[in-house]
């Protein structure tokens, strides 16, 4: 019988222990892991739980936010009754020891097309707004703001600290 409080709890369990890294050293190798990568896998689900996506998505990390365009698509179903998401961003081969990924939980808002935080987003990517209304559809903007990151990272372990490190922002 699989004992699945036990597997959830494992993780939770080991982190009473851990050896943490300093907050601003964590933000700081947090903040460049994110910045040297583009890609995320946007983790989403329906709040009656009969639609689950998990779409590869760029995204633009700014003002304490990953900013996400979409032209679209059924994870926009889920976002509808369900804010809550996870991003995973990881290196793509990793090779033995020197693994790296995060995991961020938070909550998801689509942005009211052409209103400021959207320009805001369109700004800070360089895309004209004009470009965007010449389409013949009306590309989103995502925005998730993390309530925790949870990052793994072997060269954690060359600062004494433990490989799994946590913050909620």
């Amino acid at each position: 019988m699989v004992d699945y409080e036990e597997a959830a709890g494992h993780w939770q369990a080991s982190e009473k222990d851990a050896v943490r890294m300093p907050e601003a050293e964590l933000r700081d190798a947090m903040e460049k892991f994110v910045a040297s990568h583009r890609v995320c896998a946007l983790a989403c689900a329906s709040s009656d739980g009969s639609l689950v996506r998990n779409t590869p998505i760029e995204y633009e990390w700014f003002d304490g936010a990953f900013w996400m365009f979409s032209e679209g698509g059924l994870k926009f179903r889920a976002l509808e009754s369900n804010k809550n998401v996870c991003l995973a961003i990881f290196d793509p081969d990793p090779t033995f020891g020197h693994l790296a990924g995060m995991q961020v939980t938070g909550r998801a808002e689509v942005l009211e097309p052409f209103g400021p935080d959207y320009l805001a987003a369109c700004g800070h990517k360089g895309i004209p707004a004009e470009r965007l209304r010449a389409l013949p559809f009306t590309m989103m903007v995502i925005r998730v703001r993390p309530t925790r990151v949870d990052m793994l990272c072997s060269a954690f372990k060359d600062g004494g600290y433990d490989v799994r490190q946590w913050l909620e922002p």
